[in-house]
């Protein structure tokens, strides 16, 4: 039976309220350790996504149908790249840049990820190149983001560096979503997702192993909490958005993406004490997500 793609609306404002509580709440473990006299390197952020997204997996391959027998239907090449891609790539890259810029500004670079999948679609799915009016949308696009970054607001850190970080994560995301159209046939989403996030999940404990040797000094009852719910958050989110993937064409689940810059932008700006949207990120953001949708809908149409 055919879809409605207006069906996909309310699934998808699920997970932009969930992956979007995930900027602010990171970033209140970072203000938690600097108040606790704790001294954090990257090592430490990497430590701290690993164990989230290794229980994230853990939870979500013990709720799968038949997680093993999908497991060994599966080119094992996929799942690898899935997990290198969509976990411990994306968020190498997305921890350091939260580390060195605001949740707010973090937020809106996370909308790249659709730019990207326009890009890489084409050339992973053999869909048909973007057109000129949408190129020249794209720069419209990066036009935005470059105001962002010139004048992201109050408490941006480092926002360049923060922001090529954040690019570089979208742009792993976005490989990672694409290859889930290459593991769904023998492998359910539940599954697929808790493999990635479980192997991922591992993967960045072993990246952070200089870390290891504090890690009951990082894991305080409030950081063990907050983790508890970020896996929380990357199971359930992730898990609706891999379903997604396999019932909707990529290029309506990119132009839905906007939800998720602007629930954790607003969320950010919400929660985060210190934090404050300057012109650059209110007028940038008007850009990035503006014409992301432009470009996605004639994408899909």
């Amino acid at each position: 039976m055919k879809r409605s793609p207006y069906f996909v609306f309310l699934p998808v404002l699920l997970c932009a309220l969930l992956w979007g509580s995930a900027f602010p709440t990171i970033k209140m473990v970072y203000s938690h350790w600097a108040e606790s006299g704790i001294e954090v390197n990257i090592f430490d952020r990497w430590l701290f996504a690993g164990v989230r997204f290794t229980v994230a997996g853990l939870g979500l391959l013990l709720i799968a149908k038949k997680p093993w027998a999908e497991w060994q239907a599966t080119p094992k090449r996929w799942v690898a790249l899935l997990a290198v891609s969509q976990t411990l790539l994306q968020y190498l890259f997305f921890y350091l840049g939260l580390s060195l810029s605001s949740g707010s500004l973090t937020a809106l670079m996370a909308s790249t990820g659709s730019f990207w999948w326009m890009i890489l679609a084409p050339v992973m799915l053999g869909t048909v190149w973007p057109r000129l009016r949408q190129w020249l949308i794209l720069v419209v696009g990066a036009m935005g983001v470059a105001l962002a970054v010139y004048a992201p607001g109050a408490g941006a850190g480092e926002p360049l560096l923060g922001a090529i970080c954040i690019m570089f994560a979208t742009f792993f995301g976005a490989i990672g979503i694409i290859v889930v159209s290459k593991v769904k046939a023998t492998m359910g989403s539940r599954a697929a997702t808790g493999f990635a996030l479980f192997l991922g999940g591992v993967g960045l404990c072993l990246v952070a192993v200089p870390a290891w040797e504090h890690i009951t000094q990082l894991f305080d009852g409030y950081v063990i909490v907050v983790t508890a719910w970020l896996a929380l958050v990357s199971a359930l989110a992730f898990a609706v958005w891999n379903h997604l993937s396999t019932q909707y064409p990529v290029p309506l689940l990119a132009s839905c993406r906007f939800l998720i810059p602007v629930s954790g932008v607003l969320q950010s700006l919400l929660f985060l004490p210190g934090e404050s949207a300057g012109w650059g990120l209110i007028v940038g953001g008007m850009l990035v997500i503006g014409s992301m949708l432009v470009a996605t809908w004639m994408k899909r149409d």
